[in-house]
């Protein structure tokens, strides 16, 4: 009774959030993932169970392997995506870090693109990573032929091999600013007897970012990367704005949507609960290393 007295009005106010959480999300993922062992490839219903073949049959038997090709655009998206935000974000931390003049300008000239929803800046982009070139240019092209830098114009997302590349770009673009707010904060709450303690031991300023002030840095980083990492593997909205449903820039997050449209609706859980065992892939250990952070301190 005592117990009851402690958590019943905690647990009272939680319910129904918990059951909300329990319908529409831990429910449909349920849901999801009983649809991905049946046979619903169509809008006739499921006649069956058929275990894991829906899987085994996106790695082993799909369509000019187009999973696994949607799969490795995404690998490429984010190791470009990953490297670009966090170097940017770092880097203007740190210009901040260090003293500007009109710092809350610059803080914000660099946070805005983060306000912009993903399909306008998408419609942007499209438009300045216009693949034509020389007379029929446009967007940066039309910039680097106005500059005389015509050996630099290039097809951007259109080409073969560096499209999915270059679609990282305006998502380096929009969360850059992102990263730098969570590296700024983090050299601001770095304690300044640190660095005082290590300024009265003659460290140098490589010495006192290398070996004090950057190793402090390390769980912000770890943070930044797990939030835009998943981010970048859920994306959608931006890659449709820029390119559409085109096979050199397809990602799993598009390979659903097209999947959906033909009602093959056992394909597309398939491909849903294989994105979110990717996604939980990176959250899980994260979630695992902040809970024992916060016990121990």
């Amino acid at each position: 009774m005592r117990r009851l007295r402690h958590w019943g009005p905690g647990l009272l106010l939680l319910s129904p959030s918990l059951i909300l959480l329990a319908v529409f999300v831990y429910g449909l993922i349920a849901w999801t993932t009983k649809v991905s062992v049946s046979d619903e490839h169509n809008a006739l219903g499921s006649k069956g169970f058929v275990g894991l073949d829906n899987y085994t049959k996106l790695f082993t038997n799909d369509i000019n392997d187009r999973f696994t090709h949607s799969l490795r655009n995404l690998l490429i998206f984010t190791v470009v995506f990953l490297a670009g935000a966090m170097f940017f974000g770092l880097l203007w931390a740190f210009i901040l870090e260090r003293g500007v003049r009109a710092e809350g300008f610059f803080r914000t000239v660099y946070l805005f693109p983060m306000a912009v929803s993903f399909v306008a800046s998408g419609v942007v982009w499209r438009w300045l990573m216009n693949p034509n070139t020389g007379d029929n240019a446009g967007g940066l092209n039309s910039v680097l032929g106005g500059l005389g830098l015509d050996f630099l114009q290039n097809t951007w997302w259109t080409n073969p091999d560096w499209g999915m590349a270059a679609m990282a770009i305006p998502a380096i673009w929009q969360l850059s600013g992102y990263v730098m707010a969570l590296f700024l904060a983090g050299f601001r709450g770095i304690p300044q007897e640190l660095r005082e303690a290590a300024a009265m031991d003659g460290a140098s300023t490589y010495r006192l970012y290398r070996n004090v002030i950057f190793p402090q840095l390390t769980p912000v980083a770890l943070s930044a990367l797990i939030i835009i990492g998943h981010m970048s593997m859920k994306m959608f909205d931006l890659i449709m704005s820029v390119s559409g449903p085109q096979w050199l820039t397809e990602v799993p997050a598009i390979y659903v949507w097209q999947t959906l449209l033909t009602s093959d609706y056992a394909k597309a859980a398939a491909i849903s609960i294989i994105l979110l065992l990717l996604v939980a892939v990176v959250i899980v250990p994260y979630l695992i290393y902040t809970n024992r952070q916060e016990k121990n301190a």
